[in-house]
């Protein structure tokens, strides 16, 4: 029978440090094989080796001790990777967020210079196939993806690009109402999909070009220029995705258009 590891061998070989193994014991996470009764030396047996590499890995992905303790005592091999895919996601969400704000930090603090070009216009009512729901800001970009699919599903033969409703409740409060659709001639009934009414409207018209990561930053100049140039009113802010991941993996010719909407003012005849 191997010897036990003293707790300096076992840290050399599972790079955990000393101090780490201790505070893993006292939290119950990684008990050693022997503490001795008279120094409290601990020793770990080889087959402790496995264990303590999974750990690592798991709090090298920040997962936090409860949770990891949580799929070491999962027996079931599917119940383990659903834990693991979770959290997962929940760091790519996070990664995405943290990827948005440097991009916009850099566009802020080293801005290029640029006209933005906005155009006041008439939106026509019409019909469109659609899903709605009420979603936190954070879960939008999920929710997207997940209604997109089924309308693209849904509807083979869209007769114009994608858009989308967002009620001011969700930029404001962080949570409100959504809508994604697409054109259709004749919009479908499915599980989520149906057919919706866009009223009619005025709007402020800009368009964001490249990816999503700085699409904040169009918002907000599009912001000041209403403020400035028009009298803004209440009503669900509109994006039209006129070029997207749809029709290019290349993100710089992505074009978003973002319609604000307005009261205009037209002036009297001369």
């Amino acid at each position: 029978m191997p010897a036990p590891m003293t707790i300096g061998e076992f840290a050399r070989t599972t790079q955990l440090s000393v101090r780490t193994l201790r505070r893993y014991h006292d939290a119950g996470l990684l008990e050693p094989a022997h503490v001795d009764p008279s120094t409290g030396y601990r020793s770990y047996a080889l087959e402790q080796v496995p264990t303590a590499q999974v750990i690592h890995q798991l709090r090298r992905l920040d997962v936090p001790l409860a949770d990891v303790d949580s799929i070491l005592r999962t027996a079931d091999h599917d119940e383990r990777a659903a834990f693991v895919a979770e959290h997962l996601r929940r760091l790519e969400q996070e990664l995405d967020r943290t990827r948005a704000a440097v991009a916009s930090l850099r566009r802020l603090l080293d801005p290029v210079p640029e006209d933005l070009e906005v155009e006041l216009g008439s939106e026509p009512a019409r019909v469109v196939a659609a899903v709605t729901a009420t979603v936190d800001l954070d879960d939008l970009l999920g929710w997207y993806a997940g209604a997109m699919a089924e309308l693209d599903h849904a509807v083979p033969a869209p007769t114009g690009p994608p858009g989308g409703l967002f009620e001011d409740a969700l930029l404001t409060a962080g949570r409100g109402e959504a809508t994604v659709y697409l054109p259709a001639l004749d919009p479908p009934t499915t599980s989520r999909v149906g057919p919706a009414l866009l009223p009619a409207v005025d709007t402020a018209r800009t368009t964001h070009r490249g990816d999503h990561d700085t699409i904040e930053v169009t918002y907000a100049r599009l912001g000041v220029w209403v403020a400035e140039h028009a009298l803004a009113v209440a009503g669900p802010v509109r994006e039209t995705y006129a070029v997207g991941p749809r029709d290019t993996a290349d993100s710089a010719a992505w074009r978003t258009e973002i319609g604000w909407p307005v009261f205009r003012v037209d002036p009297a005849p001369g």
